[in-house]
């Protein structure tokens, strides 16, 4: 099972954080896209993706949807730090601005939550660059479901 690294234990409990290591374990996606998980707090995700062949375009940039997996990801592991157990959210839109190729190295999306209301969660996410240049920017709005 991948380990959260640099967790903010006085922010997530051991219980919570069992919880997002064991629901980023079960997402095949992101074991296929080969998503790494970084540091989590409340509110807070950062995730990480290595630039490869398999995920280039062919002009050799990273693909933008495979960027917009992982901002989408990103926003959901964001949203399960401040989500009720059993509970769960999906995608209702998904804006992203693409500022810079993602050509080698790592990828690393930051996901902020917004605003968690009673149904509609609102999270902005950057991608950044192996230099930490904002490649991507996004905002993204989820619902509850249960």
């Amino acid at each position: 099972m991948t380990r959260i690294t640099q967790l903010n234990d006085s922010t997530l409990t051991e219980v919570e954080r069992q919880r997002i290591e064991k629901a980023f374990a079960d997402v095949p996606f992101a074991r296929l896209l080969n998503i790494e998980m970084g540091e989590m707090e409340r509110g807070k995700a950062r995730l990480h993706l290595g630039v490869r062949d398999e995920l280039r375009q062919n002009n050799g940039l990273m693909h933008g949807g495979v960027i917009a997996s992982l901002i989408d990801t990103a926003a959901a592991f964001a949203i399960l730090t401040v989500l009720e157990p059993n509970k769960t959210t999906t995608t209702v839109d998904l804006t992203i601005h693409y500022l810079r190729p993602l050509i080698k190295g790592r990828a690393t999306a930051e996901a902020r939550v917004v605003r968690a209301g009673r149904r509609i969660i609102v999270v902005a996410i950057d991608v950044l660059d192996e230099a930490e240049h904002v490649a991507a920017t996004a905002l993204t709005t989820y619902i509850r479901l249960t």
